[in-house]
């Protein structure tokens, strides 16, 4: 059951996860990774408002596009869980597709993105490889 603080509908922890869908552990590492508000007060006492729905579902949107949660955040214009405006590193995947040509994908992009990518970078390299003469030629005419 909600109840009416100050004429705005609030939730519990429970009773967000049944509005929004998403189940409370997740609501919590959201938090945790500063997408989501934390409550007003700390506790048993806790309460979540419409503010905190609505970015459950915005999430949710963005994650059934694709998104990652570090794409996201970005979205959201969030620094992140450690500290307002931390610089944080971001992992990448370097990818030698030709002695002389690296390729450098982040490391959290979506799984899906992640194998389109990949078979991209198989089929570059396979052109690259294909005819080194060609290669030659075009360097001795590009200086």
């Amino acid at each position: 059951m909600s109840n009416e603080t100050a004429g705005t509908q609030r939730w519990t922890l429970t009773e967000l996860a049944q509005q929004s869908g998403c189940p409370a552990r997740t609501i919590r590492y959201y938090i945790a990774r500063g997408l989501i508000p934390p409550p007003d007060k700390a506790g048993p006492g806790a309460h979540y408002g419409p503010e905190h729905l609505e970015r459950l579902r915005q999430i949710r949107a963005w994650q059934a596009r694709g998104l990652t949660l570090a794409e996201i955040r970005l979205r959201l214009g969030e620094p992140g869980p450690d500290r307002p405006g931390a610089l944080e590193p971001v992992g990448c995947w370097a990818f030698a597709v030709a002695p002389d040509v690296t390729v450098y994908v982040r490391a959290d992009v979506a799984p899906w993105r992640a194998r389109l990518i990949r078979r991209a970078l198989e089929e570059l390299a396979g052109r690259l490889a294909s005819n080194p003469q060609q290669k030659e030629a075009s360097h001795a005419n590009h200086p």
